[in-house]
Formats: C-alpha cells, structure tokens, sequence
C-alpha cells in the first residue's frame, strides 16, 4: 500500500462515525480503532489549509490530518516557531503524529506566526486550527 493511500483511508476514517475498521488486500492489513469520541470539524483534504479568520486578522493554518500535535521535535527541544515568529514558505510549523508516523506541517507562505492555537501533545481533528498567521 502506498503512504498516500494509507492518508486516504485514515482521512476516510476520521471523517466516518465508524468506530473500528479493518481492511486486507493482497497480503497487507489494515487494522483502525478509534477509542472515545473525538468532535472534529472535516474538511477537504489538502497538504496545508488556510482560512480566513474574520474576527481577528490573519489567516489559519488547519490540520491536515487527524493526529497528536507536537510544537518541538523532540520533548527536550525547543519548539519549531513561537508567536511573533517570522518563518518562509515550507519551514516546518509543527509535527502531527498519526499511527507513530510523524507528518511536518509547512508554512503555506512567507509570513509571522501571530498565535499558536493548538496544545503541545493535544489530539487535534482534521481540519482544526492549529496557527494564526499573517503574510509578510
């Protein structure tokens, strides 16, 4: 099974009310359980999504994937970008965790990090506001 085709059943799974799910094809299993209820906000599937946050100024970075955020790289380092951070296109925002696979969230521009929104360790749903950046 390719990667991308693994992000697609995980993604079709997160958006599912399904609790569990196993699939087989050719030799190779897939097993998902989900455990408790997770609220999440499902949107399309894109590497970076950006939004317009009309209440304050800036735009947010979402969630690409359902996960575990992680701002550091490691417990004892220090995190990727703090608020008031300048960073450039595709410099790594933070890690999300699926499945003990670690995906990089890029910056989708040049721009500041005005707020983090999400919690070093929380679970986040696809699609949730992770940062409130502005383009510089």
């Amino acid at each position: 099974m390719e990667l991308q085709e693994l992000y697609g059943l995980m993604d079709r799974f997160a958006a599912s009310g399904l609790t569990a799910l196993e699939w087989e094809r050719e030799g190779e299993r897939v097993a998902l359980r989900r455990e408790g209820t997770v609220s999440q906000t499902v949107a399309a599937p894109a590497p970076v999504s950006v939004s317009s946050v009309p209440e304050e100024e800036g735009e947010v970075v979402s969630a690409p994937l359902v996960g575990v955020f992680y701002a550091t790289p490691a417990p004892e380092e220090p995190p990727y970008v703090t608020a008031g951070a300048q960073v450039k296109k595709g410099d790594t925002l933070c890690l999300i965790e699926a499945m003990k696979m670690m995906s990089e969230v890029p910056a989708p521009a040049d721009c500041v990090v005005e707020e983090i929104l999400a919690q070093d360790g929380e679970a986040v749903g696809m699609g949730a506001p992770l940062f409130r950046i502005r383009r510089v």
